[in-house]
């Protein structure tokens, strides 16, 4: 390509260390598609004549229908997807698949290329998404008065009810899904026309290629258009985020799994067995699931490193900012497959959540909020009687709703027979009736409205 000024070839390792096909070739559909609409601006600024653009969409058409067939050979030697692309478009149409580079360089060409990729990346990741908040919420309304114990510290601390657990995980993957929403409109600018580095002196129209691949506008500045991988980074950061999230969720099941809680099982299908021990079933899915955040991590911190001490323009070094967005992505729509099919295959295990949410004393902030609402003490009154109640029933060995009237009022003589109200767990719940409580009928109301914003 550049033999004009170069008189020797690389050196073999110069050959290895500079390809890139063995992984950009993920790019050939997007590098068609902006060479099409390259071509067809072209054409029509007049910059290249109608029978050579019609010969490079005929082309580019054939390499497109010879890679998705198997049928494309992808030479190192040529370095990248784009030279390949242009090497056998050259093959197959001759001269004139050398107009096509008019106005344009693998700089901008390869900007727009990731940019397409990462925004494709993006719907798609959010379909898949909208598929898990939808698992959830269909679970989520099947257990929406299911009791089980809320936990702060992994220790008891309210009941909560399943359906309210699980539609905490619907928001935290409506903010993914907001974040990567943010990513897709903000990286919607089009580098191509950017050239090099300058810009071009050819006489191109850079708002057409923009509309035609889809893009709000085109980049503003040549040299950021071609230097920026803002985009990248950002939908790396927020894939490291949601796969946190998915980490925390798949955490729960290998707990909740577990035969000393008990809450949920798991199918066949997303458990295996042990080669030593017949009566195991692991939740191997929850903890691939909970291990590949590292992938997405250290994706984030990759690419933060490649980009940290970047002059402008384009730099070589860029080159490395494919492979940590392609194994993110990888990695994050298994995840999200892998979360889904759990949420839908999990068997709430109901009468062992409710016995879980009767011990620990998870109704002692009710008794507090009683003593409070009833008899008039100040919180930290009760909350100190409610301790010391709490440390009565310890000794005795009961429940709270179990501890005698008497030893109650030993404590607290105020204290009346109407104090088991209070006790009483599904009261408890259905009490906890403010906006994003955890009160059946807010838990059907909140579901409801997150249908609305996430499903539609």
């Amino acid at each position: 390509m550049w033999g004009g000024r170069f008189a020797g070839g690389p050196a073999a390792i110069m050959r290895r260390i500079n390809a890139s096909i063995d992984f950009d070739r993920r790019l050939h559909a997007e590098d068609i598609a902006g060479s099409k609409a390259h071509c067809a601006m072209l054409v029509a600024q007049r910059i290249l004549t109608a029978e050579d653009g019609a010969a490079i969409i005929r082309g580019l058409e054939q390499i497109q229908a010879e890679i998705d067939a198997g049928d494309f050979l992808f030479r190192e030697e040529l370095e990248d997807i784009h030279l390949n692309i242009e090497a056998r478009l050259a093959e197959l149409i001759g001269p004139a698949a050398g107009r096509l580079h008019t106005a344009r360089s693998r700089n901008d060409q390869v900007a727009t290329d990731f940019k397409l990729w990462v925004r494709g990346t993006i719907d798609r990741i959010d379909g898949a998404m909208a598929a898990l908040q939808a698992a959830l919420l269909d679970q989520a309304e099947a257990h929406a008065a299911t009791v089980m114990p809320g936990f702060t510290h992994l220790q008891t601390a309210q009941p909560v009810t399943f359906g309210h657990h699980l539609m905490a995980y619907v928001e935290m993957v409506g903010r993914d899904r907001g974040r990567l929403g943010d990513c897709r409109r903000r990286l919607n600018d089009c580098p191509l026309g950017a050239a090099a580095l300058a810009g071009t002196a050819f006489p191109i129209d850079r708002d057409t290629t923009a509309a035609a691949l889809g893009f709000d506008r085109p980049a503003a500045n040549s040299l950021d258009a071609v230097s920026d991988r803002d985009f990248a980074v950002e939908f790396l950061a927020a894939a490291a985020l949601a796969g946190t999230h998915l980490s925390r969720f798949a955490e729960e099941i290998v707990v909740w799994s577990s035969e000393p809680f008990g809450f949920i099982k798991l199918s066949d299908a997303f458990t295996t067995g042990s080669s030593i021990m017949p009566q195991k079933r692991n939740p191997d899915a929850a903890e691939l699931v909970r291990a590949k955040t590292g992938r997405l991590d250290g994706s984030l911190v990759a690419l933060l490193t490649v980009m940290k001490g970047l002059p402008l323009a384009y730099q070589k070094d860029m080159q490395e900012d494919k492979i940590p967005v392609f194994e993110a992505a990888d990695a994050l729509e298994l995840c999200l497959a892998a979360c889904e099919g759990m949420v839908r295959d999990m068997r709430p295990q109901i009468a062992r959540l409710r016995e879980a949410a009767t011990r620990g004393y998870s109704t002692a902030t009710d008794l507090a909020d009683w003593l409070v609402r009833e008899l008039g003490l100040p919180f930290r009154q009760a909350h100190h009687v409610t301790g010391a109640i709490v440390k009565r029933a310890e000794t005795l060995g009961l429940d709270l709703a179990a501890l005698p009237l008497v030893e109650l009022q030993a404590i607290e003589p105020t204290i009346t027979k109407a104090v088991y109200d209070a006790l009483d767990i599904d009261r408890s719940v259905a009490s906890r009736n403010s906006y994003g409580g955890t009160a059946p009928d807010r838990v059907r109301a909140a579901i409801a409205a997150a249908r609305k914003r996430y499903c539609r």
